[in-house]
């Protein structure tokens, strides 16, 4: 299966994605604890034999997504995606488990992740869905002929670092993945305290909405601004580079959105490219203009929502709608509620 992430040597020499090497480090820590170092496993991976130690500061997200397959073999472990995600931390997330630290709810903290998970990688983005009293937190990947080992890892790394972050064992969610059970059930149980449906049609978890209102022990609201400044500026630092360019649209969207300039062309225009040229890296970094154009609105639209002193009409406004009836139904499409119920379920 790794080999078809690899059938189009051009498709992957333009695949610019990386993860952070804190976000490697538990794939090397699960390895290790196996019997299988740094050395042996870049040998098997056919990588330079210094490639993986010392820890590289990035490293190819389409070669981590590869490493996990050669190291669940090079290990013999059947389920070493759940053991990689068993093992994150603070430290993994990079500077947005920061972030996370200072939120003062799980609906925050989800805010938080879908905004600055590429911080930490490349590899997918978060989406929340709200459906009256359940929520489901959907992961869709960047990379959907990767081992199932990618999504395991994802989504154990989420249960272990939530319950840490919740400082008690957090009620189980039903998990469901797209690819078939190809492990023994007891693993899989003893994480997420109940088997996950296979053969799904998301990668997702279905949770009581009420969750996202379980606060954050010991969390210092008073850092997250500051740790939000921090975050937002190493986003502009990402935008300088073509593996940023999502992060490019998404600043000049942001720019553009009350002067109603957010069609493609005029985002091309401001970013010096053509709209067919826009178009072809974003489809290299995993992305489409709609779904930047999506992500920024609605990332905006929860902030201006938690502010009282704005109406729905001044935040369509914002958010470059001619109509509060398109920003509700946008919003709705995105979150699952029209945005008077969800400032209602914030407050």
């Amino acid at each position: 299966m790794t080999s078809a992430l690899f059938k189009h040597a051009s498709a992957a020499q333009r695949d610019t994605r990386r993860v952070t090497g804190s976000y490697l480090q538990p794939l090397l820590e699960a390895a290790a604890a196996r019997g299988v170092g740094a050395a042996e496993l870049a040998r098997a991976a056919g990588l330079a034999p210094d490639a993986l130690d010392p820890l590289p500061d990035s490293f190819a997200a389409a070669e981590y997504v590869r490493l996990l397959a050669v190291a669940a073999e090079v290990a013999n472990d059947p389920h070493f995606g759940l053991h990689v995600g068993e093992r994150v931390k603070l430290g993994t997330y990079s500077v947005y488990g920061l972030i996370l630290l200072s939120c003062r709810d799980f609906g925050h903290v989800f805010e938080q992740t879908i905004r600055y998970e590429q911080l930490a990688h490349d590899l997918g983005r978060s989406v929340m869905h709200l459906n009256g009293p359940l929520a489901q937190y959907e992961w869709v990947n960047n990379y959907p002929a990767a081992s199932r080992h990618l999504v395991e890892s994802v989504f154990a790394g989420i249960r272990v670092f939530s319950t840490w972050l919740a400082g008690v064992e957090l009620p189980g969610a039903q998990m469901e993945f797209t690819h078939p059970l190809e492990a023994d059930s007891f693993e899989y149980e003893r994480i997420f305290g109940a088997l996950p449906i296979f053969g799904a049609a998301t990668n997702a978890a279905t949770f009581p909405a009420q969750l996202l209102q379980w606060p954050v022990p010991n969390a210092d609201v008073r850092l997250y601004p500051v740790l939000q400044q921090h975050a937002e500026q190493l986003l502009r630092q990402r935008s300088v580079s073509d593996q940023g360019i999502a992060a490019q649209v998404h600043a000049a969207i942001i720019r553009n959105l009350a002067h109603d300039r957010v069609r493609l062309p005029a985002i091309a225009e401001e970013l010096n490219l053509s709209p067919r040229t826009l178009q072809r890296k974003l489809a290299e970094a995993g992305a489409s203009f709609q779904q930047v154009l999506d992500q920024a609105r609605y990332a905006l639209a929860v902030d201006y929502l938690r502010q009282p002193g704005l109406s729905l009409v001044d935040i369509a406004f914002l958010l470059g709608y001619q109509e509060q009836s398109a920003f509700t139904h946008a919003f709705k499409e995105w979150s699952g509620v029209n945005p008077g119920a969800w400032r209602e379920q914030a407050a």
